[in-house]
């Protein structure tokens, strides 16, 4: 396998442990329907996916009343109000691999799906904007992933061929946005119940530390 140049990484679920956070969030407006969500149904089909899309979703599925427009709102709104109190850690061996990253010089970048106040307000409290020259969020994009776009901007805007390219995902959704948009992606899912629809992926590792170890004793850096 060629080096790559360039690393870009999703946020949740794969960076930051922030999952059960949206689950809590989503619960907490799904009450008022008298609706409450399984955190691992949550995991297997709402986990990566947009906001929008899981409003809908949602909405369609506990038929709530609330207009979709109005859905989304509420939970943009409870997201920025429950992160100022709200502490949210690093997936395993996040902060060791972007040192490890940063130390040999490689060009980083994050590609998500969250708004970017979203990504503000986490990086202030984990510190991990210091690694990233590049950030493609929501705000930036008309269409979210699994849709190629945040990656195709991520890629011209860091300056960088594709192949040169090389992209940390953990959901279905965002590995399918990665090929969509013709990259290598590896897989950092620590559930392997998940690994055989992720199987398209170029890689599946567990956690970081896995990843690293094989990136390293394959130079592909």
């Amino acid at each position: 396998m060629k080096q790559f140049k360039a690393l870009l990484f999703d946020l949740d679920g794969t960076l930051v442990d922030s999952e059960h956070f949206h689950f809590k969030v989503w619960n907490e407006i799904l009450a008022e329907s008298g609706v409450e969500l399984d955190y691992n149904d949550f995991l297997k089909n709402f986990a990566g996916v947009p906001l929008p899309g899981n409003a809908k979703r949602l909405k369609d599925l506990y038929e709530i009343s609330s207009p979709l427009d109005v859905l989304i709102s509420k939970k943009e709104n409870l997201t920025n109000e429950r992160l100022k109190t709200s502490t949210i850690e690093l997936m395993p061996y996040v902060e060791e691999t972007l040192e490890y990253f940063l130390e040999k010089d490689i060009a980083m970048a994050l590609v998500t799906a969250s708004k970017r106040s979203d990504v503000d307000e986490l990086f202030g409290k984990n510190g991990l904007d210091k690694y990233f020259k590049l950030l493609v969020t929501r705000s930036d994009v008309t269409r979210s992933k699994p849709d190629p776009e945040s990656y195709n901007l991520a890629v011209e805007r860091i300056g960088y061929k594709k192949e040169e390219c090389l992209v940390f995902e953990d959901t279905l959704n965002g590995l399918r946005a990665a090929k969509n948009a013709e990259l290598t992606c590896f897989v950092i899912q620590g559930d392997h119940e998940s690994h055989e629809k992720l199987a398209e992926s170029d890689r599946i590792f567990t956690d970081f530390r896995q990843a690293r170890t094989y990136i390293t004793e394959n130079d592909l850096i």
